[in-house]
């Protein structure tokens, strides 16, 4: 990011450029045929990861996430920022991280490494993700 901005303009920067993000990948939800309900969530639960990676530096897009990212949010930001962390949202963000970066991928924004990365991160860090909730 530009070392001229302050950290807010860089934030405000950042969720510029993800706002058409979120909106393609709820279109994407749209045309897949779920429920109103169930688009919603998976869009919330991107919009709030979205918090967490302009929370530390370096600033994140969403289309420059990884899995490293995806583990600290499940393990360590998640548990301790939201206060209806639980096993139950656990699972939602696991489902919704699963569509969100095979859809960042299917489209060309990332790179199949980084698909690959994050779906194996969802599938071995599963219990420890659980646990992390199961502590605070």
């Amino acid at each position: 990011m530009n070392d001229t901005l302050s950290y807010d303009e860089q934030v405000r920067a950042i969720n510029t450029y993800n706002q058409p993000i979120l909106e393609d990948f709820r279109a994407w939800l749209e045309q897949s045929g779920l429920t109103e309900k169930t688009i919603e969530n998976h869009v919330d639960n991107i919009d709030f990861f979205t918090h967490y990676l302009v929370y530390y530096e370096p600033l994140t897009k969403l289309d420059e996430a990884d899995g490293s990212d995806v583990w600290m949010f499940l393990t360590d930001w998640f548990p301790r920022k939201a206060m209806w962390s639980s096993v139950t949202s656990v699972k939602s963000y696991l489902a919704s991280f699963k569509k969100f970066f095979n859809w960042l991928g299917e489209t060309g924004r990332i790179s199949p490494e980084v698909v690959a990365d994050v779906l194996t991160t969802l599938k071995e860090g599963r219990n420890e993700f659980f646990e992390a909730v199961e502590e605070i």
